[in-house]
């Protein structure tokens, strides 16, 4: 068993409460609540993973920066519409996976680490994309 088998199967845990946003969205319908539910647990994961690539002393200046730049804005994002603020996360995934991919340690990586955030960057893209959706719903 590799180092990064537990960071793995958590990697994979933190997918649950966004795929239970989807589900209750899907049985119940378009809802405001869990929009937002599904948008502040967005906020609390992308902070927890710009914060894990905060590693002081261990790469660039301008890599710290740009690992917490995309949680600085998080305090307006509250006063923007759900769905420029579910676009706004979306995107800042991959802006965290690519920080993350720049920095020299990620050349050490196991690929089965490597594999999992790119599947997982990925799928809850494909649900912010789904949740964007939603959002434009309850507008009409």
């Amino acid at each position: 068993m590799h180092p990064y088998f537990n960071h793995i199967q958590l990697g994979y845990m933190g997918f649950i409460p966004f795929l239970l946003c989807i589900a209750c969205t899907l049985m119940l319908g378009s809802s405001e609540t869990l929009v937002g539910v599904f948008s502040y647990y967005s906020m609390g994961i992308l902070a927890f993973m710009a914060g894990t690539l905060w590693r002081a002393g261990d790469q660039p200046k301008s890599h710290a920066v740009f690992a917490v730049a995309t949680v600085i804005p998080f305090p307006l994002l509250s006063l923007l519409s759900p769905t420029l603020m579910l676009t706004y996360l979306a995107i800042c995934f991959w802006v965290v996976l690519w920080t993350e991919k720049a920095m020299p340690k990620w050349q050490e990586t196991h690929k089965d680490y490597k594999q999992m955030r790119f599947i997982l960057t990925s799928v809850v893209f494909v649900s912010h994309l789904f949740m964007i959706s939603q959002a434009i719903e309850l507008t009409r």
